[in-house]
């Protein structure tokens, strides 16, 4: 057990190194703790596909700590978190950020507030709510949601979310160039980025959409 730990660890500790994140070994063993805490909730409600420890790795902590130089602001709300996916990787990687975690569903909730008083993050807090009935108080500066709708739908939902002169992060695996939303990408307020995830084969893109200012 202490070994496969350790296997873990480094692959988590090397993975960080390249993506140039200098995240303090304690927030890294909180991290593992988290995904520890996910596998065993995850044997009875089933709140991830993906259940080998390595590829949870890679798959949740190393590929949604990817987005953290896009991150802006004090205030980010994480809309249909899930098991908790980015909001509490990017709250333990960012403690001064205040992190707000929404989703409609109540055994991912559930999991959510019990992985929050486990890990003891206390800047990070999660509602059961449907994005649609959502209203935030104040507005976040960053909103980011891995898609759960057609991107032009999506951003719809999440704009009003945000706060004037603040920003949006869509989680993709495809590129706008490949897909039928390319009419999104024109807008000259949206930039998309190729991520590299150490250890994924697999595309992952962002979608960064600055709001406007409030002056606007």
């Amino acid at each position: 057990m202490i070994a496969r730990q350790d296997g873990l660890r480094k692959i988590l500790g090397q993975g960080l190194q390249q993506l140039h994140l200098g995240i303090p070994a304690q927030q890294q063993d909180r991290l593992l703790a988290y995904l520890a805490l996910l596998t065993k909730w995850n044997r009875r409600y089933n709140l991830t596909a993906v259940r080998e420890a390595r590829e949870m790795v890679t798959r949740h902590l190393l590929d949604c700590l990817a987005v953290v130089p896009y991150v802006r602001g004090p205030r980010l709300l994480d809309v249909g978190s899930g098991a908790g996916l980015p909001g509490i990787p990017l709250a333990l990687a960012l403690p001064d950020c205040r992190v707000v975690m929404v989703d409609a569903s109540g055994k991912k909730t559930r999991f959510i507030t019990q992985a929050i008083a486990t890990l003891g993050i206390g800047n990070a807090v999660v509602e059961q709510v449907r994005v649609e009935d959502y209203r935030p108080n104040p507005l976040p500066d960053t909103v980011i949601a891995r898609a759960f709708a057609p991107l032009d739908e999506m951003l719809g939902l999440l704009q009003p979310l945000c706060r004037p002169g603040g920003r949006l992060l869509a989680m993709q695996g495809r590129s706008l160039a490949s897909g039928t939303q390319q009419g999104v990408a024109a807008d000259n307020r949206c930039q998309e980025y190729a991520l590299t995830v150490p250890g994924l084969q697999a595309a992952r893109h962002l979608l960064v959409v600055e709001t406007g200012s409030s002056s606007s």
